[in-house]
């Protein structure tokens, strides 16, 4: 969890206070770990949950302040959306039936969110990336009031210098233009810690960097971001993005960004990393530091190293280092921020279970893995991972070229479930979290080959073809369904448009059911483009748009035929669109009520509404589509009769 109480102060000379405390904890730090008061002997696991919380249509609802008032529950806390929430859960000695007790409480908690949310009219849902999410949802009415989050977003802005152009290609190609972090909040994570001892530090967190690829090969959750088909895991390239303060120049130099996989190996000791941190990345929070922390450690006292600890909670290592203080004593993490929330309580526990399980066993199988991998090959795998999942190639020890299936099966499951047994671990546990993994590989299936095979069989169905909104709420309704019954994925069958859904939840507004695949002309394009795309794509209404997506007009069947009726298709002089089309057309926005539209096309007397949203064209909806949505609607009532008589 990152520290929540900040500075607002933006004074030069707060900022050398803040570097002179940071230095001063690095140094302190050295001492700590030279002095050998890292605790060691003792292996402790943690984990945190993030989540969404949704509306009845499965939409973002930004109701997280008011959840934790009615909650009240100090392990919950905030996240960067106002519909996002997060959990922190208690540490667990890594042993006997940790795995169990994790489990446990992560039910405890959400279902503790999910009791709150459904008195504020929301739910809870566990998934990388929510597939019902808007532009909408991403503006900063909804970012977390709290001064980490102004800060953060302020701060990050003004290093930039400008608005942040954001390209990933999948399947579909996403272009975004980021005026602020918000797309941060699209992304909710399940983080694991595990502690490390500072003499085995370096060689820890190497071979938690090599296992993050299968890690994240068969964990996968979100393929889909704002409509768009991309990486299976699209969290790693929107996360780098969404907080990346980096200017064109420093993008030209090579500098590395705030989110990243890191550059090299760790050689010996956690200070390289932090080193690295403080001398790279600019501080973009600060704090009041009461602490002098070489005077506390002269004391024979441990400081809490708060500067060092704030800053190291704005640079997301994807294998992030965490120190800390419990009980008198300082301790090490290794915080690994890879895996997705979802797609259900045991599929993330069985994650968590492979993860340790490597953790303890690969130090003794392995030994000095870098002897054994370049940096570079780890780094190449966990990309591969986050764009393919369980189809990802990868190159392994000594250069071996192996398929992430076959590399888990064969070779890292086994290691796992022995590395779980050296924990003492207890074998009822290690069986069931680990043949989860096992059948998850075997099945071929994880969160987002579910996902994207869902959402091709929803395409093919009859009366899905009109909606992307549509199918990403079926798919959003079946995670919950499932998730509420703890069932892993691999088990999941394709999500489908159901006759005994409640379709009154998924045709409220003009959003939910309107065209977005459009074809549109220019104003001074030929009237024979739009004849032929009318003709060539069956449709009855063309929009006119300008350059930057503005509607400008429309052009209709209709206009067509007066056309010819007047004899001007015959003319010599070729005719524009502009000189036909109908400016300034009746519109709607997505938020439009159904109803509200309806009413709209009955008053103007047209049968087209385009869909207008932040001024640019962004949808279509016709009379033919409420004829569809009657039609469906009146078969759906009758089915509904066959079954009651």
């Amino acid at each position: 969890m990152g520290d929540h109480d900040v500075s607002a102060e933006h004074s030069e000379q707060q900022s050398k206070l803040f570097m002179k405390a940071l230095l001063a904890d690095l140094a302190a730090l050295e001492k700590i770990i030279e002095s050998g008061q890292i605790e060691s002997g003792n292996r402790r696991i943690g984990a945190e949950q993030e989540m969404f919380l949704v509306d009845s249509a499965l939409q973002p609802k930004p109701i997280a302040i008011e959840l934790l008032e009615t909650v009240n529950d100090p392990r919950l806390t905030t996240e960067t959306g106002k519909f996002n929430l997060e959990a922190n859960l208690a540490p667990q000695p890594f042993a006997g039936r940790c795995l169990h007790k994790l489990e446990q409480e992560l039910a405890e908690v959400i279902t503790l969110a999910r009791q709150g949310a459904e008195k504020l009219g929301g739910d809870v849902l566990l998934a990388g990336i929510l597939p019902t999410i808007r532009p909408t949802d991403l503006t900063l009415d909804n970012l977390t009031p709290g001064l980490r989050y102004a800060e953060l977003n302020r701060t990050i802005q003004q290093l930039r210098g400008n608005n942040n152009n954001i390209y990933i290609k999948g399947l579909d190609e996403f272009q975004y233009v980021q005026d602020s972090m918000m797309l941060e909040a699209c992304c909710t994570s399940f983080q694991l810690h595990y502690q490390v001892s500072a003499q085995e530090f370096a060689r820890l967190h190497n071979l938690a960097q090599v296992i993050t690829a299968p890690l994240l090969a068969v964990a996968a959750n979100a393929p889909l971001l704002l409509g768009h088909r991309l990486w299976h895991e699209t969290r790693i390239p929107l996360f780098q993005h969404s907080v990346d303060e980096r200017s064109n120049l420093q993008h030209l130099r090579g500098r590395p960004p705030r989110v990243s996989f890191g550059e090299a190996w760790v050689k010996d000791s956690v200070l390289e990393i932090f080193r690295e941190e403080i001398a790279r990345f600019r501080v973009v929070l600060t704090k009041h530091i009461e602490e002098n922390s070489l005077a506390v450690l002269a004391r024979g006292e441990l400081p809490q190293l708060a500067a060092l600890r704030l800053h190291n909670g704005t640079i997301w290592r994807w294998n992030r280092p965490c120190y800390g203080v419990n009980e008198g004593k300082a301790h090490l993490r290794i915080e690994n921020r890879v895996l997705p929330a979802g797609p259900s309580i045991i599929d993330e526990v069985a994650n968590a279970a492979f993860f340790f399980g490597l953790m303890s066993a690969l130090p003794e199988e392995y030994g000095d893995v870098t002897r054994l991998m370049s940096f570079d090959d780890a780094k190449g795998n966990f990309y591969a991972a986050a764009r393919h999942s369980l189809k990802a190639q990868f190159t392994w020890l000594n250069g071996q070229s192996i398929p992430a299936a076959t590399l888990i099966l064969e070779h890292l499951l086994p290691l796992a479930q022995e590395g779980l047994k050296r924990a003492d671990l207890a074998t009822e546990d290690i069986h069931r979290y680990l043949d989860v993994i096992e059948e998850r590989v075997r099945h071929d299936q994880n969160g987002a080959m579910w996902t994207l095979r869902s959402l091709n069989a929803l395409e093919n169905q009859a009366g899905a073809q009109s909606s992307r909104e549509r199918r990403h709420r079926v798919l959003a309704t079946e995670m919950l369904a499932q998730q509420r019954s703890n069932t892993p994925v691999h088990r999941w069958a394709l999500a489908q448009i159901s006759p005994t859904q409640n379709w009154s939840q998924n045709f409220q507004t003009v959003g939910q059911f309107m065209s977005t695949d459009l074809f549109t002309v220019r104003p001074d394009d030929l009237i024979d483009l739009v004849a032929c795309v009318m003709d060539w794509k069956h449709v009855r209404h063309v929009p006119v748009e300008d350059d930057e997506g503005h509607l400008l007009g429309l052009v209709s069947h209709r206009d067509l035929l007066h056309l010819m009726a007047q004899g001007s298709t015959n003319s010599p002089e070729p005719i524009a669109v502009k000189h036909l089309m109908t400016p300034n057309p009746v519109t709607a926005t997505p938020q439009t009520p159904t109803l509200a539209a309806i009413e709209l096309m009955r008053h103007h007397k047209v049968g087209c509404l385009p869909v207008i949203e932040n001024e640019k064209l962004v949808g279509i909806v016709t009379a033919y589509d409420f004829l569809s949505l009657s039609a469906e609607l009146i078969e759906k009532h009758l089915k509904e009769n066959e079954r009651t008589e």
